[in-house]
């Protein structure tokens, strides 16, 4: 038995304890992680790279759990509520609105970020990585991945793309059908950028402000409602999800998707999934890019087990496996100059994306995160104005 195991229940002073006591406890453990399982080249990163790495170097049993957003907030929202003293969940892949509702309830354990070796490669200074939807992270949980929605679309089909609001009008009343969103994440990110494009880019910056909220979403549910008669299936209904949108424009039925992953449509295209004549943009209006972070519950009791992990996850080795299209496609969290001098020419002589325009491209028009509660306001209106009616 570990001293991490004999003492679980204990809480732990992390300034007590070197990076080397951290392995000696947080070894030989099995551990729980809840996170998103809907891609296949994820859950192939996690199984193939992550797993047996941890696994050889530490005995650490990693355990994959499905979950996300709600599901994820409601399982820690309920052992609080039973005070159970050891949660069932060790780690947690998360980001946004359900960083601030685990803030919220207390359900994360922190701060820990800067215990990590790491942690010194990690660009917290850009503040598309440093911030969370604008919140403040404070060694509450890890940038994991960096990436910018695209639109992808069928470049037989497409010619002259939509780059306004009023183009994507009338790109959609021309050719009905062609383009939907689904109603959850990957749909409320594309909605917050047209509504960060009517608003003016710096308008909606910092805290939640209801008077701007109530006066740009009520323009734009105007556009939405102007709009939705020419979606897919007359916008009678929306996709549950961005993998339902994907499989509607591999079978040709749509001539648009999107991805919250700028790299992804090469991912797709190597799978076998999206025909090669798929590409991928960001239209003049913008879209936003955002980070994804790794979180560890306060009631877990194997969190040195989980740091054990994290640190391998944000390693400039891992995160540049999942930086190849061919992998995941995920961007780096990292800062480039901190990296030493032979990983940065690896970087520099690996294979670029294809299909999908560099990041130096679109970088010009991406757009800062809102706070959490803009996409959560989003979601509810979404349904009752939208969905509803």
């Amino acid at each position: 038995m570990s001293c991490q195991e004999s003492k679980k229940q204990e809480k732990i002073d992390l300034s007590e304890l070197s990076w080397d006591e951290i392995i000696e406890q947080g070894k030989s453990q099995e551990i729980n992680m809840m996170m998103w399982k809907g891609d296949p080249k994820i859950n192939a990163y996690m199984q193939d790279v992550v797993k047996p790495l941890v696994k050889e170097k530490y005995n650490v049993k990693l355990n994959i759990i499905s979950g996300q957003g709600n599901v994820l907030v409601q399982s820690l929202m309920n052992e609080i509520q039973a005070n159970v003293s050891q949660s069932e969940l060790d780690m947690l892949w998360i980001n946004g609105e359900t960083f601030y509702q685990l803030r919220q309830i207390d359900a994360l354990f922190g701060p820990w970020t800067e215990k990590l070796p790491n942690a010194k490669y990690i660009d917290f200074e850009n503040p598309f990585i440093g911030k969370d939807f604008q919140q403040e992270i404070n060694g509450y949980e890890m940038p994991w991945g960096n990436v910018q929605m695209t639109l992808i679309y069928n470049s037989d089909k497409v010619q002259n793309l939509p780059q306004s609001r009023e183009e994507l009008f009338d790109f959609v009343k021309e050719n009905p059908g062609k383009l939907t969103f689904d109603n959850h994440f990957t749909g409320l990110t594309f909605m917050k950028s047209l509504l960060i494009d009517i608003a003016g880019r710096k308008t909606l910056s910092g805290e939640f402000d209801e008077e701007k909220y109530m006066k740009y979403s009520a323009e734009l549910f105007s556009y939405l409602k102007k709009i939705k008669p020419y979606l897919w299936r007359k916008g009678k209904v929306f996709p549950e999800d961005v993998a339902q949108i994907h499989q509607l424009f591999a079978a040709g039925e749509l001539w648009f998707t999107m991805s919250n992953n700028d790299a992804e449509v090469d991912n797709k295209i190597s799978e076998g999934l999206f025909s090669k004549n798929s590409r991928a943009y960001v239209p003049e209006f913008g879209s936003i890019q955002n980070s994804h972070y790794l979180g560890i519950p306060e009631k877990s009791a194997y969190k040195l087990s989980a740091m054990l992990v994290i640190n391998e996850m944000i390693s400039p080795e891992l995160q540049f496996q999942k930086m190849r299209p061919e992998v995941w496609g995920d961007g780096s969290v990292l800062d480039f100059k901190k990296l030493p001098i032979e990983i940065q020419k690896k970087w520099n002589s690996s294979k670029k994306r294809q299909y999908a325009p560099s990041r130096v491209e679109i970088q010009k028009n991406a757009l800062q995160e809102l706070a959490p509660e803009y996409m959560i306001r989003l979601a509810d209106d979404f349904q009752e104005k939208i969905l509803q009616e």
